[in-house]
């Protein structure tokens, strides 16, 4: 029987536990595991890095709402990430990137990976034909974001499946900004999608978490076999700080989606904004796609100041209730500004931020408090 997706948020990977009933799976807070008899452990665990009853519930629950087969939880994003690529990837290989994206997955690729002998080129993802042109003969994995980071940017997901599939290459989605409520990716034919559970699938900013979903269950296979190999898990509370968010994150998306839509609609009129990126414009170049793989377009909002730089910086330290923090995908709303910020890392690269870039995370406060102060921040 298949069920909605709230029904799977709540319930997929969280039978009531066995002996007490407990409605809430237990966070099994252990290292190792007595085990029956030599090379006998029980129920298969023996130690929490290979496996963890709450870890194990947070991947089966992950796999659900995103339709794959294999979900592996990780201790960030980055970890995730990594694992991801050192499964994939050898010395020699090659992957396309976006020419804007979250600015640890380009210090991963620039400062970590390359040395490695991995290369890349970045491409704009929402044009097609500028990633087919980025594709080589070695290009293992066309990686993409969507929306972008910090940028909105929309990426066809179906078509680029296509174009990563056509050259022998794998299709892996960062999800992080839409949530697998708003979009899912393997449905239109990724092969990977990754998470920072950090943000809106933990959604309470009292986490930090990764995730990988995978299509293929072999290829799940070989990320988990990596997952164990090389480490990077999330603890058992964090497991469990992460499914306990993910319950709401249904509701929490609806929210997120109604005060962005409110509060773009408000930016969009204003003197002192230059422009206004934000999926559900329909002036937004990617508008049509998005609508056609989104759910709804998502709590994320960036806006170009119109005073340049200084005011877009005047205006992040000016607002109050918009705390001036990184991380996106709270419940909190959050302003930041990317260029000196969570991209800071990507200046003087092809993906470095405009200066007067200012970028919002929409949380579910009442949206008129929201409204007042960006209109106070302003200035």
């Amino acid at each position: 029987m298949s069920h909605g997706f709230e029904t799977l948020a709540i319930h997929a990977g969280q039978d009531p536990e066995a002996r007490t009933g407990a409605v809430i799976p237990p966070i099994y807070q252990t290292s190792t595991y007595a085990q029956d008899a030599v090379g006998a452990p029980r129920q298969g665990y023996e130690y929490s890095r290979s496996g963890n009853p709450t870890r194990d519930a947070l991947q089966e629950c992950l796999a659900a709402l995103e339709g794959g087969p294999v979900g592996l939880a990780f201790a960030s994003g980055l970890a995730a990430e990594d694992t991801l690529l050192r499964t994939v990837c050898k010395p020699g290989d090659h992957v396309v990137i976006p020419d804007d994206a979250y600015g640890g997955t380009y210090r991963l690729f620039a400062r970590v990976a390359e040395r490695w002998g991995v290369d890349y080129t970045p491409a704009k993802v929402s044009d097609t034909d500028a990633v087919r042109a980025a594709i080589r003969a070695t290009t293992k994995i066309v990686w993409v974001e969507t929306p972008t980071n910090p940028l909105l940017g929309i990426a066809d997901i179906a078509t680029l499946a296509a174009v990563a599939h056509d050259a022998g290459a794998l299709l892996v989605v960062d999800n992080t900004f839409a949530s697998p409520y708003l979009q899912q990716p393997l449905a239109h034919g990724a092969d990977v999608v990754v998470h920072s559970t950090t943000k809106y699938i933990g959604g309470h900013s009292d986490v930090v978490g990764g995730a990988l979903i995978a299509a293929d269950s072999g290829l799940g296979d070989e990320l988990r076999y990596h997952q164990n190999a090389m480490g990077a898990i999330n603890g058992p509370f964090d497991a469990w700080l992460t499914l306990r968010g993910i319950k709401t994150l249904g509701v929490r998306m609806d929210r997120h989606c109604d005060n962005a839509e409110r509060i773009a609609a408000y930016l969009d009129g204003h003197a002192r904004v230059g422009q206004v990126i934000y999926p559900g414009l329909p002036a937004h170049p990617g508008h049509e796609v998005a609508a056609k793989q989104m759910r709804r377009f998502g709590g994320m909002i960036s806006f170009r100041a119109a005073g340049g730089e200084e005011h877009a910086v005047e205006i992040c330290n000016r607002a109050k209730l918009f705390v001036l923090a990184e991380s996106l995908g709270g419940v909190e709303s959050l302003i930041e500004h990317p260029g000196r910020m969570t991209h800071a890392s990507a200046a003087g690269s092809p993906l470095e931020v405009p200066g007067d870039l200012v970028r919002l995370s929409v949380g579910i406060e009442t949206v008129d408090d929201l409204l007042a102060d960006l209109e106070q921040a302003l200035g």
